[in-house]
């Protein structure tokens, strides 16, 4: 065999393998994103997040060096994490227009939830703010992204990039919770308590307290709000 033989058997062999790195860690890549999934709205699709997830793994795992890395998970679990709050990120293509809409829609559903004890459907929001149930349904589902994922994913996705000016708007972030919280009765504390420390689902909170999902959903979207307006 020649030299330049054994070099393209040898680069292939290392393809192979890296390749099969990849595959022994993608039912790692569908967890993380059935779990982000639990906390996003129907629109989004987990298989979408499953593809842009396995895609960006392939990719680490051909850049991959054991000898720098001794855990290839280690090295890929928060660049693939990453590359799911990405292609969350590419899908807020709102104007500033309609991110007054998204507050409006909030507004007309806490005002609604709270005579109904249920949110309001699209078609009462839309001939209500006079708009057009495709604009309700995109500003819902953006309101919805940005109440209902992880402390760490909002941050991540709407914060700064500088890491000393993300832990000062987290630290100050936890400081506001905890003054909003001191205003709410116990259920809800403990609703906010499941949801974003013990990072619990809406169906998982539902079955140990005994409230609607939809309930503990709006809770946990009030007071994301509340937190927001003392940010801002």
């Amino acid at each position: 065999m020649s030299a330049q033989s054994a070099i393209n058997a040898y680069a292939a062999q290392r393809q192979d393998a890296l390749n099969d790195l990849a595959v022994q860690y993608l039912p790692a890549v569908k967890a993380m994103a059935h779990r982000m999934k639990e906390r996003l709205p129907a629109s989004i699709e987990a298989s979408d997040l499953i593809s842009i997830g396995a895609e960006e793994l392939i990719k680490l795992a051909r850049r991959y060096d054991s000898e720098i890395n001794d855990s290839f998970w280690g090295f890929a679990k928060k660049r693939v994490h990453g590359a799911m709050l990405d292609f969350l990120r590419s899908l807020d293509t709102l104007s500033r227009g309609d991110r007054k809409l998204i507050k409006d829609v909030e507004k007309l559903i806490i005002t609604y939830f709270g005579e109904h004890d249920e949110e309001p459907s699209d078609e009462y929001l839309a001939r209500e703010l006079n708009e057009d149930i495709s604009k309700i349904q995109k500003a819902r589902d953006a309101g919805d992204v940005g109440s209902l994922m992880s402390l760490d994913d909002q941050f991540q996705m709407f914060g700064e990039e500088n890491n000393v000016e993300k832990k000062v708007l987290r630290d100050e972030a936890i400081e506001q919770i905890t003054i909003v919280l001191s205003h709410m009765n116990e259920r809800e504390q403990t609703i906010i308590q499941l949801y974003f420390y013990e990072e619990m689902n809406l169906k998982e909170i539902s079955d140990i307290l005994n409230i609607t999902e939809s309930r503990i959903s709006q809770i946990i979207k009030n007071v994301t709000r509340k937190i927001r307006e003392r940010l801002s």
